[in-house]
């Protein structure tokens, strides 16, 4: 190996701890079920995380708070998503989170299909601060589920599923991620709309939020969830238990905004306390939560 390599190998290794580090910084939900990958579909999650975050930070207030306009803001926003592709094409940026994202998209088969829906997503907080149905499912397709299938793209890498096989995980992949953004928006309800200004379920805010639209949108979260569950048996042993991790989080997120009366939810952001989340990654790894026999799954 030249040189070159070992030096190129080298950046790429830098690149994706920056990554790790973004990732541990920003989430102890997804960072506790990311330990739970084998060690090379971790690292190249966290990659695909650490993009899709500062992407998300530029347009939720972190570029604000350093003084940049609106007009400041959307360029940045579009230099990263022009920087990604150029890095996605060549192999490298200056930048390490987008070379590490572009090194994981060109050995998982990441493409602009899906980071340009995402970046789309991005720009629509910038513009839109309501939604229809329709700009709605739109939004929740590019901002969550293509991260899913980018993720299922490296759950998936050099294990020769089938076609029809992978077309059923995909279906599983964006119902979970458009679960988890789903139950992120109805958590961060009052907070979205009192600090950014934004509504995004269609027809409901904080003003008009009721019983009714909660328990109406934890039907529509659990049928997400209960669809994604189907496919958990059909993903690699590598990825299972850090997804069923996931899942069962965010499932407890969901239980608690169930069991918290809708005028309460506007005043306090629920979260999961860390003991909770040890005791379900427990639960999960001896099997008793999350995978059973009947899936199909060892414990």
């Amino acid at each position: 190996m030249s040189r070159t390599r070992n030096s190129l190998a080298d950046y790429t290794g830098a690149a994706a701890k920056s990554s790790a580090v973004v990732l541990r910084s920003y989430s102890t939900s997804f960072g506790l079920a990311s330990r739970l990958f084998e060690r090379e579909v971790r690292v190249q999650v966290e990659t695909v995380y650490a993009l899709v975050r500062i992407a998300d930070e530029i347009v939720d207030g972190v570029a604000s708070a350093a003084g940049l306009s609106e007009d400041e803001t959307r360029n940045r926003l579009d230099e990263l998503e022009r920087e990604t592709e150029r890095a996605m094409a060549s192999g490298y940026s200056a930048n390490l989170v987008v070379h590490a994202f572009a090194d994981t998209a060109r050995r998982t088969g990441i493409g602009v299909d899906l980071t340009r829906p995402f970046f789309a997503s991005m720009r629509a907080d910038l513009d839109q601060v309501e939604h229809t149905p329709e700009s709605f499912a739109e939004y929740v397709y590019g901002s969550a589920e293509v991260v899913g299938l980018m993720c299922l793209k490296c759950f998936l890498y050099g294990t020769g599923v089938g076609a029809e096989e992978e077309r059923r995980l995909e279906g599983g992949a964006r119902h979970l991620g458009a679960a988890f953004q789903k139950i992120n928006f109805l958590r961060d309800l009052a907070e979205d709309f009192t600090s950014l200004g934004r509504s995004y379920f269609p027809d409901v805010s904080p003003l008009n939020f009721s019983e009714e639209h909660k328990v109406r949108l934890l039907e529509d979260i659990e049928r997400d969830l209960d669809e994604s569950r189907r496919v958990l048996s059909g993903l690699p042993p590598s990825s299972r238990r850090a997804v069923a991790l996931a899942q069962e989080l965010f499932a407890e997120l969901a239980e608690r905004i169930r069991a918290t009366p809708a005028t309460s939810l506007m005043s306090s952001r629920l979260s999961v306390p860390n003991t909770m989340k040890l005791r379900i990654a427990l639960a999960v790894l001896a099997g008793k939560r999350g995978m059973s026999a009947r899936d199909g799954v060892r414990p």
